[in-house]
């Protein structure tokens, strides 16, 4: 389902989203540089568009703005199945039951839902793509909110997880830290 970066804002938008305010910027700006990072890494569709919407739920820490579930179909519909999943699966994870995964080189990959307990069990590629937006949304944010110790260590082993040019790129952001952070 191809969809271009304006229709995916315009819902935004529409759900009033798009001026909360969020580590220094907006939502709507953030989760296009999050979309934009997935994007410059490669990453497809399905990804780049989870990415653009990792935290339309409300998260573990980001409660500023949540979708109501009851609207998961207007989304699974503007951005597809997959990446709603993956979308759905970011904001409700226990973010401890993430890390205890990423050293894990074969699935299925079980998770925590934060609000439920619940267990989410996932393959590996899908394990993979949900870390690849994990990743990158902090990516797009810790110079902003100054975050440099949140969680560095799991984001690294993310990064490592990847290699490459992921690596690169972790290593690019974190060179930005201050020496007084």
């Amino acid at each position: 389902m191809q969809r271009n970066i304006k229709d995916l804002t315009n819902f935004y938008i529409s759900i009033g989203a798009d001026n909360i305010r969020h580590t220094r910027k907006t939502l709507l700006a953030h989760a296009i540089g999050v979309y934009q990072g997935l994007y410059n890494q490669g990453c497809c569709e399905n990804v780049c568009h989870a990415g653009l919407f990792h935290s339309i739920y409300g998260t573990e820490l980001f409660q500023r703005f949540k979708l109501p579930l009851q609207r998961r179909a207007d989304l699974r519909a503007l951005i597809g199945e997959y990446a709603e999943k993956l979308v759905f699966i970011n904001c409700f994870i226990n973010r401890a039951s993430l890390d205890q995964q990423v050293g894990r080189t074969q699935g299925p990959y079980t998770l925590t839902n934060r609000e439920n307990g619940e267990h989410i069990s996932l393959e590996k590629d899908e394990f993979n793509d949900l870390v690849m937006v994990h990743l990158y949304d902090h990516l797009e944010q810790v110079a902003r909110s100054q975050q440099w110790h949140y969680r560095r260590d799991e984001y690294h082993a993310m990064a490592r997880r990847f290699g490459g040019s992921v690596v690169e790129t972790y290593e690019n952001v974190f060179a930005r830290e201050t020496k007084d952070a």
